[in-house]
């Protein structure tokens, strides 16, 4: 049985600080909005068009790449290193997530939690825990929203999960697991593998893991001898800076 717990506070403000993730407060600001409500088509294509013009976006499949993501930044980010670094399962389902920003800053600054309980497993049932952690934030969130933006933006699904897949795999090889201690390591080598490799594809609401496929080890191209790994798939990017900048692994270049 998972145990009950809480966030300390210097968790909390490194989550927030450095992902976005932020205790909901009761209040709603202008521009917020639940990620449950973009689970309907109708509101979802609507908030696509309302970003399409604060992006100056030439499309709505242009937007909801761009879109897809911050969003996953700002969910996969701090669960994974919730669940990995302190071993604790936050609930990022669509129900208790509301998208938001201040006034003055992004489109899309930080994702609040109406409920913000922490979950820590039994030794002995880890594995079934991070299950229960990533099917809420997978197939409970992100998969059903992969799917209603796909008809609604005619944006192919392997972009988004693209998309998703990136920010996971700069995660875990960029910040988790590096100068922790020995436990933290581990976890993080067997988590990110777990991720990528061995869930199954109804964590994420799919057929099969959607973010195996985007795996290969980087390699350096003829446009940089820095090592990296290429996209399959191009995030139009390009379509909404002003000077056509593209991504450094972007399959276009």
């Amino acid at each position: 049985m998972n145990k009950q717990s809480q966030l300390a506070q210097n968790e909390r403000d490194y989550l927030s600080q450095h992902f976005g993730l932020c205790e909901y407060d009761g209040t709603r600001s202008v521009g917020s909005v639940r990620a449950l409500d973009l689970l309907d088509m109708e509101m979802c294509s609507d908030y696509l068009d309302r970003l399409t013009v604060i992006l100056q976006s030439p499309s709505r499949m242009v937007t909801a790449s761009q879109f897809f993501k911050r969003y996953a930044f700002l969910t996969t980010a701090p669960l994974l290193y919730a669940m990995t670094v302190y071993n604790k399962g936050l609930n990022l389902s669509a129900r208790n997530c509301i998208l938001g920003s201040s006034l003055g800053h992004s489109w899309l600054e930080h994702v609040s939690l109406a409920d913000s309980d922490a979950a820590m497993p039994e030794a002995s049932e880890r594995h079934v825990w991070r299950n229960t952690v990533m099917q809420a934030l997978f197939a409970e969130n992100l998969g059903k929203l992969v799917a209603v933006m796909s008809r609604a933006a005619n944006v192919p699904k392997p972009i988004l999960w693209e998309n998703v897949a990136v920010r996971i795999f700069s995660l875990y090889e960029k910040r988790i697991g590096l100068t922790g201690e020995q436990q933290e390591q581990s976890r993080a080598r067997a988590d990110f593998q777990y991720v990528i490799h061995q869930a199954p594809g109804v964590l994420f609401g799919e057929k099969q893991n959607p973010l195996s496929r985007f795996y290969v080890e980087p390699t350096c191209s003829s446009v940089s001898n820095t090592p990296m790994r290429v996209r399959k798939t191009c995030c139009f990017y390009y379509e909404v800076t002003s000077d056509k900048e593209y991504c450094t692994n972007c399959p276009k270049l």
